[in-house]
């Protein structure tokens, strides 16, 4: 076994294709706190900004923007009166449900808390 600080002489892995993928999404900031609200329930865009302190309008719009093209989130418009969008997981963004329970367990665990959430 090499002595803590030696290098092993073998060659490093190179990060994964499919985890590199992942993490070029969900890696963003905001897109798991949007992920994890909308695996709750599908929700309206004033009910995920406010579920969500601190993210702008703008961003929350880019966020899903993305996780729609990644096929994640769906938008679905209500004609009204009034007119309104809600937005909610597609099968494979609800079939992240699992790893992030994991993730949310495994900081629980790991990582210290930083205090009390920003408001």
């Amino acid at each position: 076994m090499p002595e803590w600080g030696s290098h092993d002489v073998g060659p490093c892995q190179q990060v994964g294709d499919g985890i590199t993928r992942v993490f070029q999404l969900l890696g963003k900031r905001w897109t798991g706190l949007v992920v994890a609200v909308l695996l709750q329930r599908p929700v309206h865009f004033a009910e995920l900004r406010r579920a969500i302190p601190g993210i702008s309008e703008r961003m929350l719009s880019d966020r899903l923007t993305e996780l729609g093209a990644a096929g994640l989130v769906v938008r679905e418009v209500d004609e009204g009166p009034p007119l309104r969008v809600a937005y909610r997981l597609t099968e494979a963004g609800a079939a992240l449900e699992p790893a992030l329970k994991e993730l949310g367990s495994w900081a629980e665990m790991y990582l210290p808390e930083a205090g009390p959430c920003p408001r």
